[in-house]
């Protein structure tokens, strides 16, 4: 019998983020130090039947509906195309998702593709080659650019690039990358820097604002919103020049968009987030390990979700930064 991921607010999560390792092969600069992070141990992270025995109970138990992965960096979890493979025999109208800075993409999109995986979605802030290094500190931007050619090939469509403006860095590169994004039919998302940096650098007057980036694109495009109703979806969509082609925008700061959130996390430690800036965790890996039946762990899931604040409270003066990174939250 399914029961729903509700919470006390009326919402219902059936999005589920499962973060699969919290190791990058990138550094950037607005989620980890250069010389990286501590890493899990090894035997804290879920292994792949742990993994899928987690999705498996929220798909079948708890009326999931969505399931995407993410990291750190998914295509280095050595069993990803496996866990895609298993999780795709749940159902076929499970929407599944990867999203990736595209390293190694190239290679395995077609082999995800196979497993059942849907789209991808890639991390990608600059076409500018030293740029790209200055971001990222590492000069793999060619290889970003062949993964995502490779995912269109394979038909993982649509698919998205996410773009995080800098300032004084990349902020100029808005127009560059919406006009390659259409002529690659991907699709681009601008997403607001968000305070989940691992050194707590993160200041409001340095984000990008929305409003910024859509002053940026005017200079080049005429953006007109799309009819079509957002729902849950955190990227607020406008047509681009009159159409085909959209752009995204997902104004996680200034235009924040929790009261029609659906989404549940999942660590690579098999902590449950009810939300991306939670302080909270819910421990499903400990229940398991423990012995702790089907049951039994759906139990714990609800009870986390019920207990989901109404908003991320980034705007209030009492706000504090979750004490984990995005890249070992899972985004």
């Amino acid at each position: 019998m399914q029961r729903p991921l509700a919470d006390a607010y009326g919402r219902v999560a059936t999005d589920l983020r499962v973060s699969l390792t919290d190791r990058c092969n990138l550094r950037c600069s607005y989620c980890m130090p250069a010389e990286g992070l501590d890493w899990l141990p090894h035997p804290e992270v879920l292994t792949d039947d742990e993994v899928v025995r987690l999705i498996t109970i929220g798909v079948r138990r708890l009326g999931i509906r969505e399931v995407r992965f993410t990291g750190g960096e998914p295509l280095i979890r050595r069993g990803l195309v496996d866990i895609v493979r298993r999780t795709r025999e749940l159902g076929d109208d499970l929407e599944l998702s990867v999203t990736t800075n595209a390293l190694g993409l190239e290679r395995n999109a077609q082999a995800l593709a196979d497993a059942g995986l849907d789209r991808v979605n890639i991390s990608l802030d600059t076409l500018d080659p030293e740029r790209f290094h200055t971001i990222t500190r590492r000069d793999r931007l060619d290889d970003v650019l062949r993964g995502a050619k490779a995912a269109h090939n394979a038909g993982l469509t649509p698919v998205k690039i996410n773009a995080v403006l800098l300032r004084g860095v990349n902020d100029g590169d808005a127009c560059e990358l919406l006009a390659w994004a259409i002529d690659h039919e991907y699709e681009l998302r601008f997403i607001e820097q968000m305070p989940l940096d691992a050194q707590h650098d993160w200041h409001r007057e340095q984000m990008v604002t929305a409003e910024e980036i859509f002053a940026n694109l005017a200079d080049e495009f005429t953006l007109t919103p799309a009819r079509e109703p957002r729902g849950s979806a955190p990227a607020e969509l406008f047509v681009v020049n009159g159409g085909p082609a959209t752009v995204g925008v997902i104004a996680s700061v200034t235009r924040p968009f929790c009261g029609d959130c659906d989404r549940v996390r999942l660590t690579a430690d098999g902590q449950v987030r009810n939300c991306l800036f939670a302080r909270e965790e819910s421990d499903l890996r400990g229940a398991m390990r423990s012995g702790a039946s089907d049951e039994e762990i759906a139990d714990r899931w609800v009870a986390a979700m019920a207990a989901k604040l109404p908003g991320h409270g980034i705007n209030d003066p009492t706000f504090l930064q979750p004490d984990r990174p995005m890249s070992a939250i899972g985004g």
